[in-house]
């Protein structure tokens, strides 16, 4: 047995019943094969086994009244993975399904994800059980108020930025901002994700849609190819699905679909400006579903469906974790898809990659072409510190460059450890050197 499947058994003994981490240190430990056979030094150190294991796991009651005077009690959670090479950075999920599992995978993914961006982040994630779906405003600010009356012990601008995730929107941000301002008697930038006039930057929300986009124009510039005319079927109906949608239409690209959990909208004629502000409307006002698009615009509702059935030159999965089975993977083969970038993360699962590594098609995976989100997230950190705000222009320039530069490192790691064109390896071993060498660095931490 090799050094990497002993560190994977070990792995999997001291974490019994938590698949998605699993999942994620299977992913990234095997790609490293190649690194640790040209650096003896980093089996020496011990690194694999220690980036396995958190730095600190953070588990804590939430208590919370409803409308109804009730108390309600979820859990809350902050894993800090690595800060390595810099102060903890990640998201909180707020959804029924976050345990201790899913962000022990979130918050490993991120730890190579925010080190591909070439900002000064470590990695870390958090969240809770809560559910703000069908929640007052209220209620949603009382149980964000309890959950950070916990979190700020352990948080702070050179310590643990998070921002949002799933279910951690603008209005989820205000809340936990205003209260750790009350409770610190400060004002600095400890969360990013912040309204534009106290302290948010510009392009945040549209980042991680951003910049997926941005990525997989780049991996289709290796094939003197572009985005123009492209037909791209993408998941989900939030945040990160509505601006992939609006800068594949800017680049003159024809998204087809979109999708949440009641099924997916398949629209022949593509999506225009008009139909995505209505869909904006749609979801982050009225939050309503997106089965009512069909009424509205017309086009096919597959109920219970994704949207990898429909036909695609590219495919953009930006809903959840685990959403591209290795079925639908050779159903977008067979289809014809010839890109996949993904700007949820780890969307597609480990058959699916598999599937798309061996038949070598464009294949962004989401630590890399994902990576705009946090990116810009790290851009928000700078101008909290600077006391200075960009303008739109210069974030998305700055944007931009940092998805050009993450895409040149992955392409030339993985043809230095060649593997030409295999972007799972490629990032995962840039990010993990990065990493491994600042521990290094910093001796037995």
């Amino acid at each position: 047995m090799s050094y990497i499947q002993d560190v994977l058994a070990q792995v999997e003994r001291r974490n019994p019943g938590e698949p998605e981490f699993l999942q994620a240190a299977r992913e990234v430990l095997e790609t490293l094969e190649p690194v640790m056979a040209r650096h003896a030094t980093y089996q020496k150190a011990r690194i694999l086994e220690r980036l396995v294991e958190p730095e600190r796991q953070l588990m804590f009651r939430v208590p919370w009244q409803d409308d109804a005077g009730e108390v309600q009690v979820n859990r809350g959670f902050r894993i800090e993975v690595s800060s390595a090479i810099g102060p903890y950075k990640g998201g909180l999920r707020f959804h029924p399904s976050v345990n201790l599992s899913i962000l022990k995978f979130l918050g490993f993914e991120q730890v190579f994800k925010n080190a591909l961006t070439t900002l000064p982040m470590g990695g870390g994630k958090g969240g809770s059980d809560f559910d703000p779906k069908g929640k007052s405003d209220n209620e949603v600010m009382r149980f964000c108020q309890s959950f950070m009356s916990e979190l700020f012990r352990h948080i702070g601008e050179n310590t643990d930025v998070p921002a949002g995730d799933i279910g951690v929107g603008g209005r989820e941000v205000g809340f936990l901002f205003g209260q750790y301002k009350r409770l610190r008697n400060e004002f600095t930038g400890v969360l990013t994700g912040k309204g534009l006039g106290w302290g948010g930057s510009l392009i945040r929300p549209e980042a991680t849609g951003y910049g997926a986009v941005y990525f997989a124009e780049e991996m289709l510039k290796t094939r003197n190819e572009s985005m123009a005319g492209k037909v791209c079927t993408v998941s989900g109906s939030g945040n990160v699905a509505q601006y992939t949608v609006e800068k594949l239409l800017q680049l003159g690209a024809k998204p087809v679909s979109l999708s949440d959990s009641g099924g997916t909208v398949y629209d022949p004629k593509g999506l225009n400006e008009e139909k995505l502000a209505w869909v904006m409307d749609l979801k982050n006002v009225r939050r309503g579903r997106i089965q009512e698009y069909v009424a509205r615009w017309g086009g096919e509702f597959h109920s219970g469906a994704t949207p990898w059935a429909i036909p695609c030159e590219c495919a953009f999965p930006s809903a959840t974790q685990n959403e591209i089975t290795g079925t639908d993977a050779r159903t977008l083969l067979k289809h014809g898809c010839k890109l996949i970038s993904e700007g949820a993360n780890m969307p597609s699962t480990p058959a699916a990659v598999d599937q798309f590594v061996s038949a070598k098609v464009l294949y962004g995976p989401g630590k890399a072409a994902n990576a705009g989100g946090v990116a810009t997230s790290g851009l928000e950190m700078c101008q909290n510190s600077m006391r200075l705000s960009w303008t739109r222009d210069e974030v998305d320039a700055r944007l931009r460059e940092i998805m050009v530069n993450i895409h040149a490192v992955c392409h030339r790691t993985a043809a230095t450890y060649g593997q030409p064109g295999n972007y799972v390896l490629g990032a995962n071993i840039a990010g993990f050197v990065k990493v491994a060498d600042a521990m290094l660095a910093q001796g037995l931490v």
